[in-house]
Order: C-alpha cells, then structure tokens, then sequence
C-alpha cells in the first residue's frame, strides 16, 4: 500500500482507542485519516481463536516488553505483552467486557470535568455495545462492538459461582453501575470468534476512500512548525516518511508508546529529554508518569478433569471450525467479581478471575495437566509508576517500572493478600475441593502453610494483569499532560487519546473505557 503524504487527520496506532477514532472521523467524507499502525495487520490465525491468545505473546504481533527489576516481587523483570497489530490490544486480550464502576468515571470528573462523569460517558457504552444473542450486558443494544455471553463456559465455572455463593458473596448481571459481586465473564466475541476494534470499527470504515491505514509504519517523532504538531515521521521497510497532518496529530499508542512518542518529540521532563540530546519542545513533567497497572496473583490448582486441558485437540477445533463452539470459544478468565479487602471499604478494591486452566507464569509455560486458576487482582493501587526512555533511539524499548507494591503502608500487599486468602477459601468448598488436587502455582508440598503458600504466590509469581494507565493524565490543571479535551498542554494540533490519558485506574479492565476514549475523542475532535 502506498502511503499518503497527507491527511486531514494522522492517528498513530489503531488499538482501542485509535481504530474507534479513526472510523468515526472518516465517516465525513471530506475529511482524509491516516492510520500509522507499527505492526502487521491482524491476520494471524490465534488472534481469532478466544482461547489461544497466549500464543501471540513474544511473537512479532506483540511488542514484548518488561519491567525494570521489582524489588517487591523478589527482584523480578515482569513480562508486558502488548499487541502490536490492528485492533492492539483488543486483538490479543482476553475479551472481557467490564464497563467498571460510575464511581470511578465520577472520579475522572472531579479531575478533568464533568463531561468525564459517569452520567456523561454512559451514552457512549450505549453507542458502542452490541448485544448478541439477547445477552445484556448493560444498557447497549445496537453499538458496533458486539459483546456476548461464553458459547461454551466449562461446568467448572458454575461450580466455582455456586461456590462464592456459599461463601456468602453475591451473584448477579455483568456491568451494573456498582458491582456487588460475581458473574460470568461477557466478551467480545461474535459467534464464538474475538471481535476486536479492528473488525467492529477499523475493518468497515477501510471500504471508505478517505481512510487510509499504513501497517509496518513505526511512528518515531511527532514533526512540528514552531509549537504546532504538523506531522509524524515514521518508518516502513527500513525507510523514514512523513505525513502531513493538515488538522490534527492523534495520538493513541497506549500507555507505552505514547509518552515515548511525545519524549522522542521533545515533549517530556526537560532535564531527561536533554540526558538523551533531544531538544525540547515543550517542558511536561508529568509525561510518563503517574503510571498504575493492576497485579495480579495467581493461584493454581491441578484438577481432575472439565478444564480447558484439551482444547488443542481435533475434536475441539472441528467444533470450533464448524459451530464455533467449544473450548476454543473460552477467553480463560470465564468468571469474576469484585470483593473488599476490608470490610470498611466504602467500594471493592480487589477483583477476584476464575479460569478453569491453569495460567502459569504470565501464560508462557505450557500447563502438563489438567489445572484452574484463582486470581486476586488489585483494582486501586497507592503504588505508581513511570515510564522514561532509555535511549534517543525509537526502536530502543523504553524503561517501564510499576514499582508495584511499593507503597510505604504496605497497603498494596496487605490488600492483595487478603484476596489470596478469599480465592484460598472459595476453593476450599467441597463442591471445588473434590475437583482439585495440590498446587500447580505455586508448586508446593503437601502441609506447607497456607500463609507461606500466599506470600511465596505473590512475591514469586505476581504479575501484570495487562492494564497500565495513567502516564498521559488528563486533568483541568496545568500539570496535567492533557487537558479535558485531550489536547496536548503546550502545543497546537496534537491530542492523545488512549488508555494514558486516564487519571486514576479503573475497577475493572481497561478495554472498555478504552473504546469509550475514542468515541468521545472523535466527538471532541469533530466539534
């Protein structure tokens, strides 16, 4: 495909921010969209399959990036897939639709306005949600994103919903405005396949002439007149191009790539800009930090039978090829809910995942047996992050440390702890315990403490959950990196519209807000 030398709008990556942007603003017809994306286009025969999204981590659809040593996780490099390709990370997530709580879109406006409350976005999720099958997951009945029910859940996930409920928890409709408890999980599936921003609103508005989407082009400086975004270069088969953005730069790369972008821009701290030999542009401390990810621990059992074990074999992908039904259909995480780590808690601040496979270390070791998983993720971090670049180099990966569990109280683990303890209990009902038998991780000998069987889980094996935000913020003060317009404080015709530019993280998954920051930065964008 050639690329343009110019359009109205240029928008770099085509994630779940930036495909929703990019088909909402070509649907103008005379206004011409550009999108840069750095990785293939999403043909890869796992991105479809629900349950083989695994196989696309540390692959050339994955930017395969890791976290500086976490001295509260035993020293340890976590590994951050995020997908490189169209759709990002909706095409390799695990699909769950989790709209989060009003409470922490109201959150977002006491910060940036109240055109980001809950009341505010709510039409949005209506705009996008398309319910398939009668399934409701809210309030959406016509959107382009279709979400669905699991075609195919393992019997294990009704037993562990039984479960919870003999443990006194609740079980109730997925995406209320505040969750008081379990459900299974609603994905983005359609008949059984992922349906991903690629394919709900990417692959459609590409039969538009005015749109033009340029895969392999690693985006590597935003270009500027003066203070005026006028452009981006990038490169393409080992060739540097520009285009010319002749209204607006867009910026929605994730909560990754883009502070990168705008630090090799020279957008940024000024005294690390100059470290590196980049001029500055516009002195923003504030870009690249502020960066919350959820943990997650993971407990593992080994189990008797009925988990997804054997949904590799010819049976299983004959059902899926021919009624897309199956073990093939399961996102994994087929059940969840949100639990109070103390009872006086006004909100939860822990989600609880059941997925009746055993998720080993970060999903990249193959399980050798039949196995479930328990998980405790935790939803509002004290702990922040930062992100800075290690080079001048755009394709030198950028330092990420989370520095999770890092907060002087030790909230973050004692909250973590807590719902390890929880996941421990729920397993113990009879109807689970007669189905499991000893650890898978961590492996541990018969009669060690459950204490020890924890704290080793989560300083030995925690990782990300796959949810980084927050090193963009928006905000109405002038700290913020961007303003409730999205508009990059500083200079002219650059905006960021992704997961970066949340202020505070959302009690759920990220996905979903994600899609609601493109809808409402194309309506920001278009006027």
């Amino acid at each position: 495909m050639s690329t343009p030398t110019s359009a109205d709008y240029v928008v770099v990556g085509s994630g779940s921010s930036g495909a929703v942007i990019a088909a909402r603003l070509s649907e103008t017809p005379n206004v011409t969209v550009a999108v840069l994306e750095a990785g293939p286009p999403d043909k890869n025969q796992f991105i479809q399959v629900p349950a083989a999204f695994s196989k696309l981590f540390r692959t050339e659809y994955d930017w395969d990036y890791s976290t500086e040593p976490q001295p509260s996780l035993a020293g340890r490099k976590v590994y951050w897939p995020r997908a490189k390709t169209l759709g990002g990370c909706s095409s390799m997530n695990a699909m769950m639709w989790v709209r989060g709580y009003a409470a922490d879109y109201d959150e977002w406006a006491r910060q940036a306005g109240h055109d980001w409350s809950f009341q505010k976005v709510l039409p949005y999720f209506r705009r996008i949600e398309k319910v398939e099958g009668g399934a409701n997951p809210g309030d959406g009945t016509d959107g382009a994103l279709v979400i669905s029910r699991q075609r195919s859940p393992r019997p294990l996930t009704a037993a562990f919903l039984r479960a919870v409920q003999e443990r006194g928890y609740t079980v109730e409709r997925a995406n209320t405005p505040q969750p008081g408890g379990f459900t299974q999980t609603m994905v983005n599936q359609k008949r059984g396949a992922r349906w991903s921003t690629a394919d709900a609103y990417l692959r459609p508005a590409m039969t538009r002439p005015n749109l033009t989407v340029v895969t392999g082009a690693h985006a590597t400086a935003v270009t500027f007149e003066g203070t005026r975004a006028t452009g981006v270069e990038f490169q393409r088969n080992g060739r540097k191009e520009t285009i010319t953005a002749n209204r607006e730069v867009i910026l929605s790369g994730g909560a990754v790539n883009t502070p990168q972008l705008l630090m090799l821009s020279g957008i940024g701290d000024a005294e690390q800009l100059k470290q590196h030999g980049i001029p500055v542009r516009h002195h923003i401390p504030e870009v690249g930090r502020n960066l919350r990810d959820h943990l997650v621990s993971i407990l593992a059992y080994r189990a008797k039978s009925g988990t997804l074990f054997a949904a590799e074999r010819v049976a299983e992908l004959a059902s899926y090829l021919a009624l897309r039904r199956g073990m093939l259909t399961s996102n994994v995480a087929e059940a969840y809910g949100f639990i109070r780590s103390r009872p006086e808690l006004e909100l939860p601040d822990l989600e609880l995942l059941f997925g009746p496979a055993p998720f080993i270390r970060e999903g990249l070791v193959q399980a050798d047996s039949h196995g479930v998983s328990v998980a405790t993720v935790l939803l509002k971090p004290e702990s922040t992050g930062e992100i800075w670049l290690n080079s001048a180099d755009p394709f030198d990966k950028p330092k990420i440390d989370p520095r999770y569990l890092s907060d002087s109280a030790g909230a973050d683990r004692t909250a973590m702890l807590a719902g390890m303890r929880a996941c421990a209990g729920i397993m113990d009902v009879p109807e689970l315990r007669s189905q499991v038998t000893d650890y898978l991780q961590p492996p541990a000998p018969a009669g060690t403490p459950l204490d020890d069987v924890l704290d080793t889980c989560l300083t030995q094996y925690a990782h990300t959950l796959y949810h980084p935000v927050g090193t963009c913020r928006m905000g109405s003060d002038e700290q913020s990196v961007v303003d409730p317009k999205l508009r990059v404080r500083g200079v002219d015709g650059l905006r960021v519209a992704d997961a970066s530019i949340m202020p505070s993280i959302i009690r759920g998954h990220t996905h979903a807000p994600s899609v609601v920051i493109g809808e409402k930065a194309a309506d920001l964008i278009a006027g």
